[in-house]
């Protein structure tokens, strides 16, 4: 794990919210929303693109900032406590 460092409040160190994101491919009925199709890697249509995001995302416990992690630790890396 990684030190974390808001880049919007600059002063929260230490109380964050860890995102963790699981994406679920779907077809949905433009009229209903209805979900019609449950996709899994495998089966994926021609026409649907596979998610690429980030795996997980952090928020402040602070200011409730949500970002990538990669933000939070970056900004963490050019703060570096003595």
């Amino acid at each position: 794990m990684e030190a974390y460092l808001c880049p919007n409040c600059k002063t929260n160190r230490s109380r964050f919210n860890i995102i963790e994101q699981r994406a679920k491919s779907v077809k949905i009925n433009p009229k209903t929303g209805e979900v019609e199709v449950e996709y899994t890697d495998n089966n994926l249509d021609v026409f649907h693109t596979p998610y690429n995001g980030p795996a997980k995302k952090i928020q402040c416990g602070s200011c409730g900032l949500i970002e990538n992690e990669q933000s939070f630790i970056a900004y963490a890396n050019h703060n570096r406590l003595s």
